[in-house]
């Protein structure tokens, strides 16, 4: 289990307003290699786990995701504090504005709206792991991404503390698909 203790994981303290740079982090909320499709995932997932340790992994590491949607959620929001409509104009968010105000909303950097194709689960537990490890490694790349479009040091810190997290989750659920392929589980 987990405590919640209403501070983000890994702290945003974002200086500069880059409403561009907002649109584009966006969808590590709600595009397809997101920290939401990441969370239902695993949430999901859990449930037909053969044992109580492949339950705790995926409830452990989805719960993580939960607090990861907030680090993005915070990032957003401070790159979008204090815009003016023309400022949002100017970004192309004009469009996400019109439905959402300055919310935040799970969208990816296109302005499609989060769906729940966005996450797969099979029942399989060797399927959903190795789905799983491939979404944390296209999470990782899409913060490396993301990393590259900017070059903002508030921005960046916790973009690398998040796409580090990918790469723990990645070794993680490997480990566990690792140890179920030598007990001939399927």
């Amino acid at each position: 289990m987990w405590v919640y203790q209403k501070k983000l994981q890994y702290p945003v303290q974002i200086k500069t307003k880059d409403l561009k740079m907002a649109k584009k982090l966006i969808t590590q909320l709600g595009g397809p290699n997101g920290e939401l499709a990441a969370s239902l995932r695993y949430l999901n997932q859990r449930y037909t786990m053969p044992d109580n340790k492949g339950k705790a992994l995926l409830t452990d590491i989805g719960t993580e995701e939960l607090a990861h949607m907030e680090i993005i959620s915070a990032m957003v929001y401070q790159l979008m504090k204090g815009a003016t409509i023309e400022e949002i104009k100017d970004a192309g968010l004009d469009s996400y504005y019109s439905d959402f105000d300055k919310g935040i909303y799970p969208v990816n950097a296109s302005g499609v709206p989060f769906t729940a194709a966005y996450f797969a689960v099979t029942g399989d537990p060797l399927a959903d792991l190795a789905e799983n490890m491939a979404a944390e490694q296209k999470a990782r790349a899409v913060y490396e991404n993301l990393m590259n479009l900017t070059d903002d040091k508030d921005v960046l810190s916790p973009l690398s503390f998040l796409r580090q997290r990918e790469v723990i989750h990645f070794q993680r659920f490997k480990e566990l698909y690792d140890e179920y392929v030598e007990r001939g589980i399927k």
